[in-house]
């Protein structure tokens, strides 16, 4: 009789093993953004890819996105150049970007190659990415109106990158979260806060109406700037206590 032991099959990971893992992001990424992002884990997960690889592959598309959303920007208020073309890509390249973002975490949480310094580079390309994207929205802004004022810009920039820098700060182990009901009225109320969800309206802004990206960065300075000041008040409040 043969002993020797048969040797064990390991079953690949599965999109929904990857979805598992997700961190969330509000209601929308986690129907759409995240549900893509188990997909492309999948597929990078079976070529060998490493993490960081789709971490770069998402500061890529997001930045030639973004670029190119800024080159035709004032072709596009001239009306030399259709605004749905230049949005749509905007729209599905961005949420593609974004997509990958949520795959780079998920692949490393399943196969075990999360690092500190993976985790350094993903937060880097996600600022560097972003940056990119506020370019793009503010270039357009100033394109389609161009008596848009700098002070407004310039606090939709800020605000933004400050809200980039407490999303950061909410997933470490001191993380704590001002709302923490999970009923679906408060999900909803929390899509204003959904990068997944920003970034799908903001593509839609660009495809459909250009020349409201003014009133579209207007808001988004508001909901970022007073999340700023009320992320502000609950903390001093619970370092009082």
């Amino acid at each position: 009789m043969n002993t020797s032991a048969e040797p064990t099959l390991t079953p690949s990971p599965t999109a929904a093993d990857f979805y598992r893992v997700n961190r969330g992001g509000g209601l929308f990424s986690e129907a759409l953004s995240q549900r893509l992002g188990a997909g492309l884990s999948v597929a990078a997960h079976r070529l060998g890819l490493p993490p960081t690889a789709l971490t770069i592959a998402n500061l890529l598309l997001g930045l030639a996105v973004s670029a190119t959303v800024v080159a035709l920007a004032d072709r596009v208020a001239a009306g030399s150049v259709p605004a749905w073309p230049v949005g749509l890509l905007a729209l599905v390249g961005w949420q593609l970007a974004y997509a990958l973002d949520c795959a780079d975490g998920q692949l490393a949480r399943v196969t075990g190659q999360g690092s500190a310094a993976g985790a350094r580079v993903d937060v880097l390309c996600d600022v560097a990415a972003q940056i990119a994207l506020v370019t793009a929205l503010s270039a357009t802004a100033l394109a389609q109106r161009p008596s848009t004022p700098i002070w407004l810009i310039a606090a939709f920039a800020g605000t933004w990158m400050v809200n980039l820098v407490t999303s950061v700060m909410q997933a470490g182990p001191n993380a704590a979260s001002m709302v923490t009901s999970t009923s679906l009225p408060v999900r909803l109320v929390k899509l204003i806060r959904d990068y997944g969800a920003v970034i799908f309206v903001a593509g839609l802004v660009l495809a459909l109406l250009p020349s409201w990206t003014i009133w579209l960065i207007a808001a988004f300075t508001i909901v970022n700037g007073g999340f700023l000041v009320a992320s502000i008040t609950f903390s001093a409040r619970a370092s009082l206590r």
